[in-house]
C-alpha cells in the first residue's frame, strides 16, 4: 500500500511538473509572439480569449454528457463529474466574456455590443449560472442530479449557436481572423496548455466532490 501511494505521488508530481512547464511555455510564447500591426499588443488578449472560449464549449458538452449518463444509469459518480465540469465551465465562460470585452474595447471601441456571437455566449454563461443555482437549491442528491442533467442537456442546444453565430447571422465578430503561422502556433500552444489545466482541475475537483460526499455520508451514519 505504501509503494502504491508512493508511485501515485510520484506520477502526480510528474504530471503537475509537465503541466507547469506547458503553462510556462505558453505564457512565454504569448509574450514573445509577433505583434499584430493593427491592434498591437492588445491582440495578445486573443490567445487567452480563444482558449477559454474553447474550454467553455468543451466544458458544457462535458456537463451534458455526464448528465445524460446519470439519467441512463442513475449513478451519482457521473453527477460528480457533471458538477465538477459545471463549476469549471462557469469560470471559463466568465473569462470568455471578460476577455472578449477587453478585446472588443481595443478592436471596436466599446466594451459590449449585442452581437450574435456575444449574445449566444452570454446565454451560455447565464445557463451555466442557472445550472449551479439549481444544484445549490435542491438537497436530495438524485433529484439534484436529474434536474441539473436536464438543464445541462437543454443548455447544450446553445453550443452550436455559439459556434455558428458568425456564419449564420450578420455579425461584426471575426469569423476566422487571418494569422501568421507563428501566431497560429502560439494560439495552439495556448489552447493545449489551458486544456491541460482544465483537465487537471476537473479530475481534482471531481475527487474532492466524492470525498466531501463520503464525509457527509459518514456524518449522517454517526448521527444515527
Amino acid at each position: 500500500m505504501t509503494y502504491a501511494n508512493a508511485d501515485e505521488s510520484r506520477w502526480l508530481m510528474i504530471r503537475h511538473g509537465l503541466l507547469a512547464a506547458l503553462l510556462v511555455a505558453a505564457l512565454v510564447a504569448v509574450g514573445t509572439a509577433p505583434t499584430e500591426v493593427t491592434m498591437g499588443d492588445a491582440q495578445r488578449i486573443l490567445y487567452v480569449h480563444v482558449s477559454v472560449a474553447w474550454l467553455g464549449l468543451c466544458g458544457f458538452v462535458t456537463m451534458a454528457v455526464f448528465g445524460l449518463l446519470y439519467l441512463l444509469r442513475r449513478d451519482l459518480r457521473h453527477d460528480d463529474w457533471a458538477q465538477a465540469a459545471g463549476e469549471l465551465t462557469w469560470g471559463t465562460c466568465s473569462l470568455t466574456l471578460a476577455t472578449g470585452s477587453l478585446w472588443a474595447h481595443a478592436a471596436w471601441g466599446t466594451w459590449w455590443t449585442w452581437d450574435p456571437r456575444l449574445l449566444t455566449a452570454f446565454i451560455l454563461w447565464a445557463v451555466c449560472c442557472g445550472y449551479l443555482m439549481t444544484r445549490n437549491s435542491v438537497s436530495d442528491p438524485h433529484q439534484r442530479a436529474r434536474v441539473s442533467a436536464v438543464v445541462a442537456i437543454v443548455g447544450l442546444l446553445d453550443v452550436p449557436l455559439v459556434i455558428m453565430a458568425t456564419r449564420w447571422f450578420r455579425t461584426i465578430h471575426p469569423v476566422s481572423p487571418e494569422m501568421e503561422p507563428r501566431m497560429r502556433m502560439v494560439l495552439l500552444l495556448s489552447i493545449c496548455a489551458c486544456s491541460a489545466l482544465f483537465a487537471t482541475l476537473l479530475f481534482h475537483r471531481r475527487k474532492q466532490i466524492r470525498l466531501e460526499q463520503e464525509v457527509a455520508d459518514l456524518e449522517s451514519q454517526l448521527e444515527l
